[in-house]
């Protein structure tokens, strides 16, 4: 059977970018199951009361054609100072799969680095768990074909934060820096690495 997920921050009690999470749940249920009605996932998930406002916390939701679970957990940042490029050609994750085998294989390739810099068909994409963004010294750009769309990256792109390009690894000495976001990095605290990180 397959599952996918959502994976969605909640800070002072509040489910965020709840708008993204619900139009990438509900495009997927209509790639993968058909399923046309639109839902919402506020309809669905219950904040337990050991919820703390003072804290960060994830919210696994795992779907099918309906909710299999719905998990929360405490949220800690896992640092990242050095990156890996990974050749991923073949990869595809077009979606939030729950199975995470494959990305889990190249991220057992990093050696001493922290996460990997998955590279499709000659282009920068992702890391294991993130969106990126690169930094040219004016504006952030972000690569117009990563393997999966996050919600995050959703956002800063409609925000004009973010812009979309095709970037090779060749490319990295033009940009000063790298930064990872996804539902759960706060993009305005988010730490950039130096690009010469990468490697």
């Amino acid at each position: 059977m397959l599952f996918c997920l959502e994976t969605i921050c909640i800070r002072n009690r509040q489910l965020q970018n709840l708008s993204a999470h619900n139009d990438r749940f509900n495009r997927t249920r209509l790639a993968c199951w058909q399923l046309h009605k639109p839902a919402r996932l506020e309809d669905v998930i219950q904040l337990p009361d050991w919820l703390l406002p003072t804290e960060t916390y994830k919210c696994r939701v795992t779907y099918g054609p309906a909710i299999e679970t719905i998990e929360f957990e405490p949220y800690h940042i896992r640092p990242v100072q050095r990156l890996a490029l990974v050749d991923a050609d073949g990869l595809h994750y077009g979606h939030k799969y729950a199975d995470r085998q494959a990305i889990n294989n190249l991220f057992a390739r990093r050696d001493s680095a922290d996460d990997i810099l998955m590279v499709r068909d000659g282009l920068l994409t992702d890391t294991s768990y993130a969106n990126v963004a690169l930094f040219d010294g004016k504006r952030w750009h972000t690569p117009a074909k990563p393997l999966l769309e996050g919600t995050q990256r959703a956002r800063l792109l409609a925000d004009g934060i973010l812009h979309p390009a095709d970037i090779r690894p060749a490319d990295l000495p033009q940009f000063e820096s790298i930064k990872l976001m996804n539902a759960m990095l706060d993009w305005e605290q988010t730490t950039p690495i130096p690009t010469q990180a990468v490697r």
